[in-house]
């Protein structure tokens, strides 16, 4: 074996649903999301054996019913990948689909691996967040983990404690902008170029689902004063400025430099780097920040290095932390350029890979820019980051 650079080939997803009974998966399975996303990314790289697939990685925050019995491998079967295929689940909560990646390019960096499936999967209607757990008792009983940690609302609430300056208004402002900013690349064609379309049954028979259902375009600074606060009362998090419950999946194609000239291939962007770090599990929002400090490190990057940032929007206080932290303005035109979560949605697991889809997008728009980073937030107190080189690049 001897080391390789890895690149992201190619990366779908499904449109994202309402989680519960009246959003459009609500009689779909969890697996089945998956199995749809991986015939739609093979379909589009056909260039790409599938009995030359070395592994599959597949994450779901909830590994249970519908989203367990070892996915990664059970969806492969599914999806009608040879029986010598193997595959696997990821479990890193919000970061499974990216851990996936990051897990799935480190093998074949090392030449273990030369091409590789990578994505998550979570069904919220099914599996709401947590169900199933038991949290051992010396969590709360030693003072291990403060109790808040349990809620990631209210570790959104949190951070609006530790940085009041971060006030609710540039919240809502920062949520609508996010709205509006998806909105227009729908209207755009920018997002369906990655989508997966999949037909869904309902109690009025079947439907095709074709864009995320979670979209509120009408979003308004005026409809956001109204908004309960869940999670305390008279607090600063609320449905409009935080991610709403969703179902979907993500499929990425992960390759090595050996298969990309193998098959002629050509990828979107390289791996430079990634990194994982932990925080205060009651305020795992400000993630992001060493996550994304220790992976710039790595690469011997600033972030003034970074021309573009997909940074998932599990709350909007959450971005704020951490474009505060770095002295970038909310409404940094690098930053989220086609929307995030807070519109389309955030079925934990998969959401890494959407993350990187559009980044790749961006990428392709803008040759002059070398670098970005996909970043994200995770329960419990962790952050992750990818530092990725542009494979367009065309210098400035």
């Amino acid at each position: 074996m001897e080391n390789q650079d890895v690149y992201f080939i190619d990366g779908v997803r499904t449109p994202f649903g309402k989680a519960g009974e009246k959003g459009a998966y609500w009689k779909t399975r969890a697996d089945d999301l998956v199995v749809k996303a991986m015939i739609g990314l093979l379909e589009r790289n056909p260039e790409v054996p599938a009995e030359q697939i070395d592994d599959v990685a597949i994450a779901a925050a909830t590994q249970i019913g519908d989203q367990g019995l070892q996915i990664g491998r059970s969806a492969s079967i599914l999806a009608g990948l040879p029986q010598s295929v193997p595959g696997y689940s990821i479990d890193r909560w919000c970061a499974g689909a990216m851990t996936s990646v990051t897990t799935a390019g480190s093998a074949i960096g090392i030449g273990a691996y030369d091409v590789a499936l990578a994505g998550g999967v979570e069904h919220m209607g099914h599996h709401p967040m947590g169900e199933g757990a038991d949290p051992n008792p010396r969590f709360l009983a030693e003072k291990l983990v403060d109790p808040s940690a349990m809620n990631m609302g209210i570790t959104a609430e949190k951070i609006h404690d530790r940085f009041p300056h971060l006030t609710k208004e540039r919240s809502d402002a920062y949520a609508v902008a996010s709205q509006h900013k998806a909105a227009k690349a729908y209207q755009d064609g920018k997002i369906q170029k990655d989508l997966i379309p999949v037909s869904a049954a309902s109690e009025q028979g079947w439907s095709l689902v074709t864009q995320d259902e979670l979209l509120r375009p009408e979003s308004s600074m005026e409809g956001m004063q109204g908004l309960k606060t869940p999670f305390r009362p008279h607090g600063k998090v609320t449905a409009g400025n935080a991610s709403p419950l969703t179902d979907g999946a993500t499929m990425s194609l992960i390759a090595g430099e050996h298969a990309v000239k193998k098959y002629g291939l050509k990828p979107k962007m390289k791996m430079v780097s990634f990194a994982f770090a932990g925080v205060e599990p009651e305020l795992m929002g400000i993630g992001p920040i060493p996550s994304t400090e220790k992976a710039l490190a790595k690469a011997g990057l600033t972030l003034d290095d970074i021309g573009l940032i997909e940074i998932n929007e599990a709350f909007a206080i959450q971005v704020l932390s951490f474009l505060d932290h770095f002295g970038l303005a909310d409404d940094d035109p690098r930053v989220n350029p086609w929307g995030g979560a807070i519109a389309m949605g955030h079925p934990l697991a998969s959401s890494g890979v959407r993350l990187m889809n559009q980044l790749a997008r961006h990428f392709e728009e803008h040759p002059e820019v070398r670098y970005g980073i996909t970043t994200m937030c995770i329960g419990l107190g962790m952050g992750g980051t990818v530092v990725w080189e542009n494979s367009n690049y065309r210098g400035k």
